[in-house]
C-alpha cells in the first residue's frame, strides 16, 4: 500500500499520488498516460493530473492496480 507520508514533490494535490517506493516500470503510465509522467531525471513517477472523469478515474484506479510495488495511492489530500 503507498505511504501518503512519503509522496513524491511533484504530484498534484488530490487523491491519487505516487509514493517514493516508485521504481518506473512503465507499466501505470502505459495505463493512465493522461495522469501520470515521469520525473525530469525519469527515477520515478509522479501524478501530473488529478482524474476529472469516469474512464480517467478508471485509468487511475487500473494504474494504482497494476504497480508491482504499491507505490500508487488513493487516499491523499
Amino acid at each position: 500500500m503507498a505511504d501518503k507520508s512519503i509522496k513524491q514533490p511533484e504530484n498534484v494535490p488530490g487523491k491519487y499520488y505516487v509514493d517514493q517506493t516508485c521504481v518506473p516500470c512503465n507499466d501505470c503510465i502505459k495505463e493512465a498516460p493522461d495522469l501520470l509522467q515521469y520525473s525530469a531525471d525519469e527515477s520515478h513517477i509522479f501524478v501530473k493530473k488529478q482524474p476529472s472523469t469516469p474512464n480517467e478515474e478508471k485509468q487511475a484506479k487500473a494504474a494504482m492496480a497494476m504497480c508491482p510495488v504499491d507505490a500508487i495511492g488513493d487516499d491523499g489530500e
